[in-house]
């Protein structure tokens, strides 16, 4: 037999480099098509910018020789890795290819995954998972389960180093939903994607209850009940433009700034029909987004977790070319009262943000913590003290923005100038006190109240004195804890300036390993 010649040698390598990107065949393919899914290549073409992909390990292939396996290899090993560029910047994905074992994790398929993650974080690039598995390779064993744990291990290691995102485009079971749990941001597809430690079949031989495996742990589920996913997609396309999206607000890692932009709204714009937002009603509910929005550049804003938890709003946009985090009560929901899922909702936003060195303004309109038995035990205690822990904790520019009421121990967690907010702001419709006009005329007064004449307008007067008195923003600007009183057309120009002021903000923290957060 002949010895190949170069020519051969090319060939080859173009035949094996077809096989493997055929991955576990076309007729695969073709029912992952026909559920309306993409291809794992197919995903990471429409991801990065065209020709910026360099594959690693596309040969790879698994060591598994039990229940005949040794005969069943197929390149890749059922996930697809490199790194390309999204906008023009570095980024590192893997995508779990389901027609290859159904994208069945093995020891293999993790180490590749491991690679990425570990060249990720020594390069300073976000990390980008479009998961599609059936979960751990069950002829693997434990060294499948091996191979997760190694990945748990480095999402941990490279948290607050570069930004992990995970995309769940199709099922994601058992000890795989753990790695994108402890991701940054998770984005699902409604109606195709589940997320769930244990199945449909496994809840009903245990507990005896019957749900689909959409009804357990499908998008719309995480997005609006269990909080544990933060986007919900329409399909693959959807779900990647918007992953796109959200990479354009955040630094590739936490030693860089985030990317600014160059911008047309002017910094001095100034929109007259932000005084018409805020009720003279002080109990009539107004959209805190319009407020958002309409100061934000072009009216851009990005909202995260917008399913879930409606009584916070929090999000990414822009002010000036720069990228912000946002933190607002909603009124419209709860009276935006905080609550548990509230909580937990603000409390990691706000440290994701200081993470990746994105400033943070909040929005404040909130008449307290909600009140309950039910709130009492599961925890509000615990889970409002973690609003208290991230924004105490948090380094970056912190501007707060009081719109109206901030009472209680609820003015202090949201961004307040105890808890480290730099610059505070407050509108003329604002009300600062320990509780309502109404509720503290009626334990201060009580026996004034009682022995009155005329208790109706005895209350009332009360009620005017103490809203003059205490809940307006002037008591609180003349102690200092508000640094400004604006017009509401003014919030736009105002939160620029103090943006540029800060820009060179140096903090100083007592050194420590590192703190306990009240999980």
């Amino acid at each position: 037999m002949a010895e190949p010649n170069n020519q051969d040698k090319i060939d080859e390598l173009q035949k094996r480099d077809e096989e493997a990107k055929l991955g576990g065949g076309l007729k695969r393919i073709e029912a992952q098509h026909a559920k309306g899914k993409m291809t794992a290549r197919e995903r990471i073409e429409y991801f990065l910018d065209e020709g910026t992909f360099h594959e690693f390990d596309r040969f790879v292939v698994h060591r598994c020789t039990d229940f005949g396996m040794a005969k069943n290899k197929i390149p890749g090993d059922g996930v697809v890795t490199g790194f390309g560029e999204v906008n023009g910047r570095l980024v590192y994905v893997f995508s779990q290819d389901f027609t290859v074992f159904g994208g069945s994790l093995s020891e293999t398929f993790g180490q590749k995954v491991c690679k990425i993650m570990d060249l990720a974080v020594r390069n300073g690039a976000p990390v980008v998972g479009l998961n599609d598995s059936g979960g751990a390779r069950i002829q693997e064993g434990v060294v499948s389960l091996g191979a997760y744990g190694e990945i748990f291990r480095r999402n941990v290691l490279s948290s607050g180093v570069v930004p992990q995102i995970s995309a769940i485009m199709g099922p994601c079971a058992g000890g795989a939903v753990y790695s994108p749990a402890i991701t940054d941001f998770i984005f699902m597809v409604d109606g195709q994607s589940h997320m769930h430690i244990t199945g449909p079949q496994v809840i009903k031989t245990v507990t005896g209850e019957e749900k689909t495996s959409e009804e357990l742990g499908g998008g719309r589920v995480h997005n609006t009940k269990s909080g544990v996913a933060h986007f919900l997609a329409k399909d693959d396309r959807d779900c990647l433009d918007q992953i796109k999206r959200l990479l354009e607000f955040l630094p590739r890692n936490f030693q860089e700034k985030p990317p600014t932009r160059t911008t047309s709204d002017r910094s001095d714009r100034m929109d007259m029909s932000l005084r018409e937002v805020i009720p003279d009603n002080s109990r009539q509910p107004y959209k805190m987004k319009t407020i958002i929005t309409t100061v934000l550049d072009h009216n851009d804003f990005m909202e995260v977790h917008r399913h879930y938890a409606r009584n916070m709003i929090v999000g990414f946009g822009r002010l000036g070319g720069y990228p912000v985090g946002i933190v607002a009560n909603n009124p419209m929901h709860l009276a935006g009262c905080l609550d548990v899922d509230a909580s937990m909702k603000c409390s990691r936003f706000v440290r994701f943000c200081d993470c990746f060195n994105i400033p943070v303004i909040t929005f404040v309109d909130v008449p307290g913590f909600l009140p309950g038995v039910n709130q009492e035990h599961t925890g509000i205690i615990k889970h409002g003290s973690k609003i208290i822990y991230a924004y105490c904790e948090a380094t970056v520019p912190l501007i707060t923005v009081i719109t109206r009421k901030a009472y209680g121990g609820a003015y202090d967690v949201m961004g307040s100038k105890h808890h480290g907010a730099d610059l505070n702001f407050a509108y003329p419709t604002a009300e600062i006190a320990v509780m309502g006009p109404e509720g503290a005329v009626n334990i201060i007064f009580r026996k004034e109240l009682a022995k009155a004449e005329d208790k109706r307008k005895t209350y009332n007067d009360l009620v005017a004195n103490y809203r003059a008195t205490f809940a307006s923003p002037y008591k609180a600007a003349e102690l200092g804890y508000v640094d400004e009183i604006i017009l509401p057309e003014q919030t736009r120009p105002k939160l620029i300036a103090a943006l540029k002021s800060l820009q060179g903000k140096r903090h100083f923290r007592p050194d420590k390993r590192h703190g306990n957060v009240p999980l």
